[in-house]
């Protein structure tokens, strides 16, 4: 059988397809009986599976990150697709490509880049022009930006998603270092490419999306202001106190100390830098959440813990 994608599968649609097991648990009914449920997805999305048969059996013989072959069938339960699983079986890992099952930008990664280098080359200090451009041209970096993920889940958790991330708030910013004309748009570029620059060493993602152990030791902060250190000291009059204020940019934009930020921002291109980034990290959140709900429900999304709220999912640019 052809495989089948997540978003085209239908209500009652029989299911014998490939799919990744992104999560996995086991919980147990009123009944007192076991019942697995497990989030399958592929490049298109996700759908979530129950297994009410040989429960503690099946639970054994796969885990997150893996891809299994699962035969079942398409349910509509409060709303909302799912699969009800007969079988599900682990896959040998060298019979498949992982990049087939894990969602990928929709943007071209080599587009993106092209762009970002424009936004760079416009930069007019020459010290930070040519740190930025060093890095994002780097033969080793340049590889590994055009495939990271910005993060494992909550926001462009997918193959390219920190290149687009990162382009997206170098746009913002771009614009917003003009209409502020008080600001340092060198600072505010540099922060939006700079910021997240680590995830391409905190994140493995040549299979499903996890943690390196650099990446849970370190964080992507500290990796970033190694990478500064390092290649900031190669240039020719790269002072001290430019360092100090490209690293604080780095080590507080997430803006809070409570948000993981060792440093609150301190002036006002850092504070700009936590504020675009966490709007763009929301707004992709919330579209990615509204995306994957119109898969599975019609009018209005499941309840989001996240943001605390249902949220309608009809498309208004397109309604009014």
């Amino acid at each position: 059988m052809d495989k089948q994608s997540v978003r085209g599968l239908q209500d009652k649609d029989n299911v014998d397809s490939l799919f990744l097991v992104k999560e996995k648990s086991v919980s147990f009914g009123k009944n007192g009986r076991p019942f697995m449920s497990v989030v399958l997805g592929d490049h298109t999305g996700s759908i979530d599976g129950r297994l009410w048969d040989r429960v503690e059996e099946l639970n054994k013989a796969f885990e997150a990150g893996e891809i299994v072959q699962v035969k079942g069938a398409v349910q509509v339960f409060q709303n909302r697709k799912q699969i009800i699983l007969h079988r599900i079986e682990k896959v040998d890992p060298a019979t498949v490509k992982f990049e087939d099952f894990l969602p990928v930008s929709g943007k071209n990664a080599n587009d993106m880049h092209a762009e970002l280098l424009i936004i760079v080359r416009s930069m007019a200090n020459n010290h930070l022009r040519q740190l930025t451009l060093e890095v994002i041209e780097d033969p080793e970096i340049k590889p590994l930006l055009l495939k990271a993920p910005a993060a494992k889940t909550i926001h462009h958790a997918w193959r390219g998603g920190l290149l687009e991330h990162i382009l997206s708030i170098c746009k913002i910013l771009d614009f917003l270092g003009t209409h502020y004309d008080f600001l340092n748009r060198d600072l505010l570029i540099f922060g939006g490419i700079f910021h997240d620059i680590g995830k391409i060493w905190e994140l493995s993602y040549e299979s499903s999306v996890s943690y390196t152990d650099k990446g849970r030791l370190l964080g992507h902060m500290l990796l970033a202001c190694e990478l500064i250190d390092k290649r900031a000291s190669r240039i020719l009059g790269f002072s001290d106190e430019l360092k100090d204020v490209c690293k604080h940019i780095v080590l507080s934009h997430h803006g809070k100390l409570e948000y993981g930020s060792p440093k609150r921002p301190k002036f006002m291109e850092a504070a700009i830098l936590a504020m675009v980034d966490e709007l763009d990290s929301k707004v992709n959140t919330i579209q990615t959440f509204i995306e994957t709900e119109r898969n599975v429900s019609d009018k209005w999304s499941r309840y989001s813990d996240l943001f605390d709220r249902y949220f309608l999912l009809d498309n208004l640019k397109e309604r009014f």
